[in-house]
């Protein structure tokens, strides 16, 4: 075994011995599903970072910046909004209903059983699509790096999640998913500077992209948009990146995977500060991983599969520890993301679909744990059965919540209108608006213009029934009792120590837009515009430029969104 087998290797055991050891502390459903209820800033916003960025950020993402795209650093990351508004308008909510999963507050909130099944039903559906393509993005890792065949790299990244998720639940999840999320985050700082060293810091970086043989236009804020492209107008390129920004904004706010983690707080303050660290780490990370994939051009601009661009800079460019620490912290991000949709679906299927009413706590907890496992067993088996197709299953899975869950979810808690009616048939509408016409995209029945993509679609279905139906039926005095119960915030939460201090982290959501706009006219507009320049005429920055423009909205929509938290926290936690 060599350095990089050895560390990734080494990371692994770490995980699985300290997820067992934690797993013997679990004394009930609630330690179990939602750690007590008592985990504080760091432990929650770990693992919302840790579950969301996955391979699909450090392969599909990176690839797709190293290919195609380097100027989507300018664009606002719009999903980083979705932890703001998210955490505001259903997280501090879904937390204060004290329920084991997001399903069961659906039940909770509508007094509907099978509002509670069929919003389990989509969770194991979608969770499992995702379960599925991170299981063999690590097995294709392994393989890839180790004398390991691609089956045996399943196996062994299988029992490494099921071991400590299926023995600890979230107890443990929290835990390697915070050692996993600072993991990460050092070694993507450690391989982006080894990068940019390579070829003389960022902005000497810069001016060769600019003017890359074959690669035109990668440093533009659209890319190489034209024919034959991903993309064959900047206009298309940027309804795709409205859509696709407002979708896993969605995505971040309510998903089973996102909105969960949320219940294991220890109190309301922590949603709030937790979603807005998750928010600048999640956009501070992306940065890094997007320019250090871009700039691997200047090393090798041919790199098949693209996807591999990092393992290849691990690889070829890094110094050997540091590139082993990378790949180790790539393992790491699948894993987590892994660990988390593991314990969905088994949370989903004894707590949601078959729940089990009699026994005590300690037969409750088993039920649990073996739901877990035959749900874990099942998806190996899928593994082992289906052809490796990552892309495929991450673009069916990845956002049907957007559209089967984010108008019901949003409006659950904004509409006193809503009806159990209109729930049902919105998350069932939603799901299928969503995932029909993605089937018929993928096996080329249909061919939709960018402006009808299939997330879209589901949650203008999902919301046109929830309006229609909600006309037709009448609220029950229950519904309407839960929701004014959860709205008013309860007592022990106003307080104005912990208010002051949750302000604190909304300006600095504030402070962040202002200093991503600051460093990307800096690093990126300017020298963007030099290296376009004429050596013969003299440089004029010109402020109006549409990359200047992506720059500024950085600081536009997130200072907008630091005054909404500063006025809600004002408003909501204040004595004054």
């Amino acid at each position: 075994m060599n350095i990089y087998t050895t560390t990734i290797f080494l990371s692994i055991i770490a995980y699985v011995i300290v997820g067992n050891y934690v797993g013997r502390k679990v004394k009930g459903l609630e330690d179990y599903f939602v750690v007590g209820r008592q985990a504080p800033v760091l432990l929650i916003s770990g693992t919302l970072v840790a579950s969301f960025l996955s391979t699909n950020t450090y392969m599909g993402w990176a690839g797709l910046m190293y290919d195609y795209n380097i100027g989507l650093l300018l664009l606002p990351s719009l999903l980083l909004t979705g932890y703001i508004y998210g955490s505001l308008y259903f997280g501090r909510y879904l937390r204060r209903s004290r329920c084991l999963t997001v399903a069961e507050y659906f039940a909770k909130r509508f007094d509907s059983r099978r509002l509670q099944v069929i919003a389990g039903i989509t969770v194991i559906i979608g969770i499992s699509f995702y379960l599925i393509a991170v299981s063999q993005a690590i097995a294709l890792i392994l393989a890839n790096l180790t004398s390991l065949s691609y089956t045996q790299g399943l196996i062994v990244a299988w029992l490494s999640y099921t071991s400590f998720t299926f023995y600890s639940g979230s107890k443990g999840i929290v835990i390697t998913d915070t050692m996993m999320f600072l993991l990460f985050s050092v070694v993507t700082f450690l391989g982006m500077v080894a990068i940019f060293g390579e070829h003389g810091g960022w902005v000497t970086a810069m001016e060769k992209l600019v003017n890359l043989d074959g690669k035109e236009n990668l440093m533009a804020w659209h890319g190489r948009a034209g024919p034959g492209q991903e993309f064959e107008t900047p206009g298309d390129f940027f309804i795709w990146f409205l859509i696709g920004g407002i979708a896993w904004s969605l995505v971040t706010a309510i998903s089973p995977w996102q909105s969960s983690r949320y219940l294991m707080a220890k109190d309301e303050h922590v949603v709030l500060r937790s979603a807005c660290v998750a928010a600048i780490s999640i956009g501070v990370l992306q940065a890094m991983v997007l320019a250090a994939a871009g700039v691997v051009n200047l090393s090798n601009p041919a790199i098949e599969p693209r996807d591999e661009v990092l393992v290849w800079a691990a690889l070829n460019i890094m110094p050997p520890m540091v590139g082993a620490l990378l790949l180790a912290g790539i393992v790491a991000a699948a894993l987590s993301s892994a660990s988390t949709f593991l314990s969905l679906i088994g949370f989903n299927l004894s707590h949601d679909i078959f729940k089990k009413e009699a026994g005590g706590e300690r037969d409750k907890l088993k039920f649990s744990r073996m739901m877990m496992l035959a749900a874990s067993l099942t998806v190996l088996f899928v593994c082992l059965l289906i052809e490796q197709n990552i892309f495929w299953l991450t673009f069916f899975a990845g956002t049907v919540f957007a559209s089967a869950w984010g108008p019901v979810a949003l409006m659950s808690i904004g509409s006193s209108r809503v009806t159990e009616s209109a729930a049902f048939w919105g998350i069932i509408s939603g799901f299928l608006g969503n995932t029909i016409p993605k089937l018929l995209t993928v096996l080329k029945l249909i061919e939709l213009p960018v402006y009808l993509d299939p997330i879209l679609l589901g949650a203008a279905v999902s919301l046109t029934v929830v309006l229609l139906v909600m006309n037709k039926t009448t609220v029950t005095d229950k519904e309407r009792t839960y929701r004014q119960k959860i709205l008013k915030t309860p007592d022990e939460e106003v307080n104005n120590q912990a208010a002051k201090k949750s302000l604190r982290y909304a300006y600095t959501v504030g402070i962040f837009g202002v200093v991503m706009t600051v460093l990307l006219v800096v690093y990126y507009v300017i020298p963007y515009q030099k290296a376009l320049t004429p050596s013969s005429q003299k440089f004029h920055f010109d402020w109006l430029t549409n990359e200047a423009i992506a720059a500024y909205s950085w600081a536009v929509i997130f200072l907008f969104m630091s005054i909404l938290l500063v006025r809600r926290i004002r408003r909501d936690y204040s004595v004054d």
